[in-house]
């Protein structure tokens, strides 16, 4: 692949920082998935990132050996630090999840030495099931604010499913981004519809993980295996969405991405990659424009604004 990602930059919320609109979910750097991923891969998926102009990477204690491959990259090329908005979490990783302050110091402090640097752009509290700990006086955001007023970290997250917990954050006014996944890409539009305008009108930055809802939107063949909890009706108009683009070969993939990226709103989609084929797989989603004609016929056939 010969091509090099460029497209403008975005600006993530309240921290200022403008970001690719494209980053690597760590995730499968960690555990792979359904197919192991080593450290050899890795480093060489963190490398080819860089190389293509991808600048945001993002992932989390709770994946397995990710935070320590990522760091090999940084530990045998330290230069290679300064091309990444680097992003982690807190409070995953550990059995039972933790959300105390001291915890929280704890997590940061590990995952800096895992990393082989000494600042974090983005710390996200991670999979809370309420924000009552991490927001109580000895809870996970005092440390937060405490690190950031240090600059050990640029800015501070949340990463979780529930939009009712990514509500109370836009409002709290401490979190500068939130994560939310799986809910806005050609077949849910749910993050969009609940959370996208309060999060422009208080200036958090949006973060959107699992963006082909776990590779049942990349370019891989129709598998049924691959339902992973979509409803009767969601896995119908995806089947529907396969096939359309199956007739005009447009990729799958492309077709997802670029959508999402649409919206100005979205500062950054990250996506799982385990190698350097996955890696420039994605640059070259989003490396050439769908005609605009696309997004008219997808509207027409599917109600997909």
């Amino acid at each position: 692949m010969n091509g090099i990602f460029d497209m403008p930059l975005r600006r993530l919320g309240k921290t200022g920082a403008m970001v690719t609109p494209i980053g690597i979910g760590g995730a499968a750097l960690g555990h792979g998935y359904t197919k192991a991923t080593t450290d050899e891969d890795a480093v060489a998926a963190v490398n080819r990132a860089a190389e293509l102009g991808i600048g945001y990477i993002d992932t989390s204690p709770y994946y397995g050996e990710s935070e320590r491959r990522i760091g090999l990259a940084f530990k045998d090329n330290p230069e290679l630090r300064k091309n990444f908005y680097l992003a982690t979490k807190t409070g995953t990783g550990i059995r039972p999840s933790n959300y105390t302050a001291e915890w929280t110091y704890k997590s940061v402090e590990n995952s800096l030495k895992l990393f082989h640097t000494d600042w974090i752009d983005l710390m996200q509290i991670h999979d809370p099931g309420s924000l009552d700990s991490s927001l109580a006086e000895d809870g996970a955001l005092k440390a937060l604010m405490d690190l950031k007023e240090q600059g050990v970290i640029k800015g501070i997250g949340l990463g979780v499913r529930s939009h009712e917990l990514h509500m109370q954050a836009i409002q709290h006014g401490a979190f500068d981004a939130i994560l939310t996944y799986a809910d806005f890409n050609l077949i849910r539009q749910s993050a969009r519809e609940n959370l996208f305008d309060a999060a422009e009108k208080h200036d958090v930055g949006i973060v959107l993980g699992s963006p082909i809802l776990f590779g049942l939107l990349s370019n891989r063949e129709y598998d049924e295996s691959r339902r992973h909890g979509l409803t009767d009706d969601e896995w119908e108009k995806y089947r529907k969405i396969y096939d359309w683009c199956k007739e005009r070969s447009v990729k799958l993939m492309s077709l997802n991405l670029q959508y999402i990226l649409r919206d100005s709103r979205v500062s950054v989609a990250i996506v799982g990659t385990r190698n350097i084929q996955q890696v420039e797989e994605l640059v070259a989603s989003v490396l050439n424009p769908l005609p605009e004609k696309i997004w008219d016929e997808i509207r027409e056939e599917f109600g997909i604004e």
